[in-house]
């Protein structure tokens, strides 16, 4: 009797996780401006498709149905999605347009998504995915299809907070490296949100004011809008460690250049990045 109740539980619970792993593998000081500008391209990889993880194959099922949306999001795994050649930005499946984005962004790196969930089709393969886009208005969304990009998982998250003025990235979950940061004065503070590591640069001078490298996010200043590229916001080294801790930049967020190095090395693009108060 006991195994007859055990049977309906453990069969759910195999169908839900064999779900979950089909979709998740699926297819696939400166201100703001200066920071960008000051800095360089890292050397990225050729133009070809980001190396995914193998897709289980698993049998269609209720739990599958065509048009299901399935949230990506956790804190410990997230997952970006690599643009392959071209890919467009819908306001939803089929929808109308956004925006249309090539391999490489303005900068000449890769066009990265930060990835919040899928569509996926009979067969659990994502047919569509909900991204993160790195432009403007702060937090705008869209969707791509899955055709369109590769997708990798990302284990690090990155959380700035403000108020204490500190920059922790935590890696499954757990944190592995907490650093002071300086961060936007009042008159040009750095915007609050949920945003992504869209982008790795390079300095020219790695004992300039922007420090040796910069993680560049999809975030952008809030008041600096004529800037070029938007007034966008990076975390990125200083020449002036001693204003770490203070509210003084122009949006971006400033850290020691050994940590940024640090940070440069540990957190690769897609990595979510979570600002508050």
């Amino acid at each position: 009797m006991r195994r007859r109740r055990l049977l309906p539980a453990l069969l759910a619970l195999v169908a839900v996780v064999a779900l979950v792993g089909a979709v998740l593998v699926g297819r696939a000081g400166s201100s703001s401006h200066a920071a960008r500008a000051a800095v360089t391209p890292a050397p990225s990889a050729p133009l070809s498709p980001v190396t995914e993880e193998p897709k289980p194959q698993v049998a269609p099922g209720p739990v599958c149905r065509p048009g299901r949306t399935v949230t990506l999001e956790s804190s410990r795994i997230a997952y970006a999605a690599t643009v392959v050649h071209h890919a467009v930005a819908y306001t939803r499946p089929g929808g109308a347009r956004i925006a249309r984005f090539g391999a490489l962004n303005v900068n000449g790196v890769r066009t990265v998504f930060g990835v919040l969930g899928a569509r996926v089709d009979a067969s659990c393969k994502a047919v569509w995915y909900r991204v993160q886009l790195p432009m403007r208005p702060n937090g705008r969304t869209g969707w791509v299809r899955a055709s369109a990009v590769s997708a990798r998982r990302v284990r690090t998250r990155i959380v700035v907070d403000l108020s204490a003025r500190r920059v922790t990235l935590f890696r499954g979950g757990r944190p592995i490296l907490v650093v002071t940061a300086a961060i936007g004065s009042p008159s040009t503070p750095t915007p609050t949100g949920r945003y992504y590591v869209n982008q790795k640069l390079v300095a020219p001078d790695p004992w300039g004011a922007f420090g040796p490298v910069a993680l560049g996010i999809s975030a952008f200043s809030p008041v600096l809008k004529s800037w070029a590229e938007g007034g966008p916001i990076a975390i990125h080294g200083t020449n002036e460690a001693t204003l770490l801790g203070s509210a003084v930049s122009h949006g971006c967020i400033r850290v020691s250049n050994s940590d940024d190095l640090r940070l440069y090395k540990l957190a690769p693009t897609g990595t979510p990045v979570l600002i508050r108060m």
